[in-house]
């Protein structure tokens, strides 16, 4: 088979990859539907999205370790500095304030914060000697390089991309090493800041999500709406679902955004219990592979890399799933690969072009243990 096969072609991660591209075209297929029988204006640009940001990916996985490592600052530093423009010349929509307007492209920054803050902080504990690592020389830096930005992040306001940058450095600091005390004060803390983080710093529709969470029943038609009619799609789904394009909760507008944050909603009526397992199998392959990476890493940088950039994905599936099934407000996460959007499908396609680099580092460097 290598003989029939190009060598470029056969060293690819299959194993992922094609689970990869399944899950995309199911999700183009459930945005055909959700679009009542349509390719457009969901399917076709979800689909010519994914295949270029596949070539990103392909040209992130081609590059040195060395080369990645000396960009870690300056990325960082030039995100950081995109949000603080942001804040100054930012386009507005839907309330908040996201985007930048570069003329041919919408960029959202705040985006791009969620890998470049697992980047940054791989190469900060990459380079401390492990006797720095469980001392506040370690701890101060770190939680300045998160807290920063995701001040900025709640600003626009964004609260789920401000959780998912914190929950990503969060994951690259445990793994480093800092003590397991540290994490267990700082939630401890964020217990008792809760509260006043909810009076205080939650814009008011912010705190409609959070009450709406807690109860939804207590206003069906209001502010409970969105997940009280994806509850319903869920459920309505049964085993086997309505079938391919018959849906009612989405067809009928009953169902809130079902190209986006509820595209599992929209999927769940229409294939069911089976839908929704298939959809759970393939990300759980595609998290067990990136994984097996950092796993494999032969060096630190490469392993807390690898780790967060799987975790950054994890944790758009988990807080996505959890939102729609009514387990967890809603804070506007989509679902990786199958939710329409150019943002997240960037975000997510930078996280597995970065696994790919890792997986062919690890391919082509000599097992002598890690460093």
């Amino acid at each position: 088979m290598n003989s029939i096969i190009p060598a470029p072609i056969a060293r690819q991660p299959w194993q992922m990859l094609i689970p990869l591209f399944l899950l995309v075209g199911f999700g183009a297929a459930v945005l055909y539907s959700a679009a009542g029988g349509s390719m457009e204006p969901f399917a076709a640009s979800h689909l010519m999205r994914f295949a270029l940001f596949m070539v990103m990916a392909a040209v992130i996985a081609s590059l040195p370790r060395d080369l990645v490592k000396l960009l870690a600052y300056p990325g960082y530093i030039a995100v950081l500095v995109l949000l603080i423009a942001v804040e100054a010349i930012g386009a507005m929509g839907g309330g908040s304030q996201r985007w930048l307007n570069l003329g041919p492209i919408v960029l959202q920054p705040s985006e791009l914060m969620k890998p470049a803050i697992v980047l940054v902080l791989a190469k900060f504990f990459s380079a401390l000697p492990f006797g720095l690592i469980p001392t506040w020389r370690a701890l101060i830096p770190a939680v300045g390089m998160i807290g920063l930005p995701m001040s900025l992040v709640l600003m626009q306001p964004d609260l789920g991309t401000a959780l998912a940058i914190g929950f990503g450095g969060a994951v690259v600091m445990f793994l480093a090493g800092l003590p397991l005390r540290w994490f267990v004060t700082g939630g401890a803390m964020g217990l008792v800041a809760a509260p006043l983080a909810f009076f205080f710093v939650l814009k008011e529709y912010q705190q409609r999500r959070v009450t709406t969470f807690l109860d939804p029943e207590s206003d069906p038609l209001g502010a409970g709406y969105h997940i009280t009619q994806s509850k319903i799609a869920i459920g309505s789904g049964g085993a086997f679902g309505k079938g391919f394009n018959n849906g009612s909760q989405s067809h009928l507008n009953y169902l809130p955004e079902p190209h986006t944050d509820f595209v599992f909603a929209t999927m769940a009526e229409e294939w069911g219990f089976v839908g929704g397992l298939f959809v759970l199998i393939i990300f759980g392959i595609i998290l067990r592979w990136g994984m097996r990476v950092a796993r494999r890493a032969q060096d630190r940088f490469s392993r807390l890399l690898a780790a967060g950039m799987t975790f950054t994905i994890f944790f758009y599936v988990a807080i996505n799933l959890m939102m729609v099934m009514g387990f967890a407000p809603i804070v506007g996460i989509p679902l990786p690969f199958m939710s329409h959007g150019g943002s997240s499908m960037m975000t997510n396609m930078i996280c597995i072009g970065t696994l790919m680099m890792v997986n062919r580092w690890n391919r082509e460097a000599p097992r002598l243990g890690l460093k």
